[in-house]
């Protein structure tokens, strides 16, 4: 609470001090410390989302807040260090993006609002008492997706499948959470279940490998470790002839045949709004509720280029209101 008293009177005091010097209008800026998990395109538009967010509530980078980026390259230890050092530093709310993220984040502080995205269900992940009330310094955007309507899509592409695979890393809380609401869908639908973990970069080539032959198509959920490494899977299932089904856009341009994708760009805007009423002293952390995108908000996306690979035919009424991309 005093952290975030100490937001309100900082805001009170820029809006006191805006006719002074440009250093004494620095020097009163509120810090907005961000640590992103790893490199790539969905935690990417989950920050670039949050910025513009927080820009168009008027918290503008360089203005009237600094921005404090880190990423942890994908090394929880990394982000241990990192949080210890936004917290240590004074940051006045910090934006933590991805579950090991916020977890390292929320460790090192009680006090200082914390705002999430690119973490499926907060509440398993301890991070809040629940996501309907959060009760702790920590609130922000779910990106839990439409497990069930993208299974559908990877059944209307193979519809005579018998067995699909359900690949994930299982140091993901995130992932093994999905992981286990897409088993429970297809076994409920009559297909049988091929459970394919991995648990680093090293293992994914092998383990896609092992799926050849096996399994009629494979379902990727949104996880961090596979959107960094999707070209690797492609790989194997591509040339292979087994379509995959993921998360989100990004993993689609790295190679995915379809997806009825997450936005994570306005998974960030959704966060950079609530960071906002936070530093607007609106509201608090303890008061709010995750919030979630919805249906509308997620786009049908194929990927031309894995299509013509696979030398598969998409019926039409499938294709009807997608956006085609190609391999990047």
């Amino acid at each position: 609470m005093k952290k975030l008293l100490k937001v309100c009177l900082a805001f009170s005091m820029c809006l006191a001090v805006a006719g002074c010097s440009e250093d004494d209008a620095d020097s009163d800026m509120l810090t907005i410390g961000v640590l992103q998990l790893a490199e790539h395109s969905a935690l990417d538009a989950s920050y670039e989302g949050f910025v513009d967010g927080l820009a168009a509530a008027g918290y503008v980078d360089g203005e009237n807040i600094n921005i404090v980026f880190e990423n942890a390259q994908g090394d929880s230890s990394n982000c241990v260090t990192i949080a210890d050092k936004l917290v240590n530093d004074g940051s006045d709310l910090i934006y933590a993006i991805a579950t090991t993220s916020a977890q390292a984040v929320a460790s090192a502080t009680t006090d200082i609002p914390i705002v999430v995205s690119a973490i499926t269900d907060p509440e398993s992940a301890g991070l809040v008492e629940s996501n309907e009330l959060s009760g702790t310094n920590v609130c922000g955007a779910s990106d839990l997706g439409p497990i069930e309507a993208q299974l559908e899509l990877l059944l209307d592409i193979v519809p005579d499948a018998e067995t699909i695979a359900i690949m994930y890393c299982s140091s993901e809380d995130n992932s093994i959470y999905q992981a286990e609401i897409a088993q429970e869908i297809l076994e409920g639908l009559g297909v049988n279940v091929e459970i394919a973990t991995v648990s680093d970069s090293s293992t994914i080539q092998q383990v896609t490998e092992s799926l050849v032959g096996k399994v009629d198509g494979i379902y990727i959920p949104t996880d961090n470790l596979l959107a960094e490494y999707m070209s690797s899977v492609a790989l194997v299932a591509n040339e292979n002839g087994i379509p995959t089904v993921v998360g989100e856009g990004g993993m689609v341009t790295a190679g995915g045949l379809a997806s009825i994708a997450l936005d994570y760009y306005e998974l960030g805007v959704l966060a950079g709004e609530q960071a906002a009423l936070i530093l607007n002293g609106e509201s608090v952390p303890s008061e709010m509720s995750i919030v979630y995108l919805d249906a509308e908000s997620c786009e049908l996306q194929f990927n031309q280029d894995v299509i013509d690979q696979l030398g598969i035919t998409i019926d039409e009424s499938l294709l009807e209101g997608a956006t085609i991309v190609t391999t990047e």
